[in-house]
């Protein structure tokens, strides 16, 4: 039977609350869970508790939302829970050595990436921008560095030409949860020892940003695809449109692609049919497959072009 452990939660998004319900599942006491602090969300900007925050407290589980955990006051408070562990999972708060030192086995964090190969706060979302075959998650040691801790063990998936973040989100998410509970128990019972990462490969998934989101078409049809994929649901890769008659472009979210085998020597960006195939910058070509205009839904690009028909020879840009 598995052992028991008093342990805290740390997580904020979708992906971790998989993970809570599953390490509770397994009948671990969960002693504290802590979250982002609820922020302003909708159009009512109505202040708006995380999904783990949200799912903890249906769980009757206490909720802790510090802003930092840098001073002494939250670092008392949490040393004074008495943990055999945390796990961390999306977190979204550095951990200052004295909350990394507080529990008896330490702190233990679900990462989205096959480390040292994406370290940092965008994993998923980098790991198909650039054209990675394959990712996973990692149960690490944490340690003073960013995501530089000892590795436990793995799980691993591959990422298809049909895959977007949204999808591989919700595998890891999977992964994450069926792993959690193995990995602690491992770490509590010795059976697994912890490797450290190899030095190299290693590279950082900086958090995203608008110029992360804008399409190049005058890059590669295989990089265009990836970046658009990389990037649906959430954020977003975005292009302009100047539409018939308007003066100013209209900015259209692009959440789904497929890469052409048709090649063509039109110039990067410009539609080539009645079905949004539309060149790049290597002579390749990209359907878009999934859109969306300011204010309104996501559409499939069928949907989308019996409404607002955009004809071949229009530019993208």
């Amino acid at each position: 039977m598995t052992q028991s452990l008093r342990i805290a939660f740390m997580g904020s998004p979708d992906i971790a609350v998989g993970v809570l319900k599953a390490l509770i599942d397994a009948g671990h006491e969960i002693a504290c869970v802590y979250s982002q602090p609820p922020r302003p969300a909708g159009r009512g900007r109505k202040l708006t508790p995380t999904p783990v925050h949200a799912y903890a407290e249906a769980q009757g589980l206490e909720v802790r939302t510090p802003k930092s955990l840098k001073k002494a006051p939250e670092q008392e408070a949490f040393a004074a829970l008495g943990l055999d562990a945390a796990v961390v999972v999306a977190y979204g708060l550095i951990l200052p050595q004295a909350v990394l030192d507080a529990p008896c086995l330490g702190c233990l964090n679900m990462h989205a990436s096959i480390l040292p190969r994406w370290r940092g706060a965008a994993p998923i979302q980098r790991a198909i921008m650039a054209g990675d075959t394959e990712t996973g998650v990692d149960a690490m040691l944490m340690d003073a560095g960013l995501d530089t801790g000892p590795v436990l063990a793995s799980r691993r998936t591959p990422i298809s030409t049909e895959d977007t973040a949204g999808s591989v989100h919700d595998r890891l998410a999977e992964l994450a949860a069926e792993l959690a509970p193995a990995a602690l128990a491992g770490l509590a019972d010795g059976s697994l020892t912890p490797q450290p990462q190899p030095e190299e490969g290693v590279t950082y998934a900086h958090k995203l940003g608008p110029d992360d989101q804008k399409v190049d078409w005058n890059r590669p049809a295989r990089e265009v695809d990836c970046h658009i994929r990389g990037l649906s649901p959430f954020p977003g890769g975005w292009c302009n449109w100047l539409q018939p008659g308007d003066e100013s472009p209209t900015r259209l979210k692009l959440l789904g692609a497929r890469r052409s085998g048709q090649e063509t020597s039109a110039p990067a960006g410009m539609v080539l049919d009645d079905n949004l195939l539309v060149a790049c910058g290597d002579g390749g070509t990209v359907r878009i497959t999934r859109l969306q205009k300011p204010g309104g839904k996501p559409l499939d690009a069928g949907r989308f072009l019996n409404g607002q028909p955009i004809p071949p020879d229009t530019m993208l840009f």
